[in-house]
């Protein structure tokens, strides 16, 4: 995370800040999912699946076109569909 902020020109002080109120916002998050996750195994799951159905926006979102616009091949399309089918057929065994 600081390394684009420092390579787009941002200040370090300001890099710094950025990273530890990050750092905070995750700890405090972490707290909260040790609390919720306690209560049972199905909330787990769910805060899990709304976490993967997320992270699949954002790849789905952002990285595949990005991807698709630095190499301008199908090699990039062919391996993120061989990747989500790796993770599909994992989630079976």
């Amino acid at each position: 995370m600081a390394v684009p902020m420092k390579n787009g020109g941002m200040k370090t002080g300001k890099v710094i800040y950025y990273v530890i109120l990050s750092g905070i916002t995750t700890g405090i998050g972490a707290f909260f999912g040790a609390l919720i996750g306690g209560i049972s195994q199905n909330i787990i799951a769910i805060c899990l699946s709304f976490a993967a159905g997320a992270m699949l926006y954002i790849v789905s979102g952002e990285l595949i076109p990005e991807s698709n616009k630095l190499y301008q091949g199908r090699l990039s399309a062919i391996g993120n569909v061989i990747g989500f089918l790796i993770g599909i057929l994992a989630t079976k065994i």
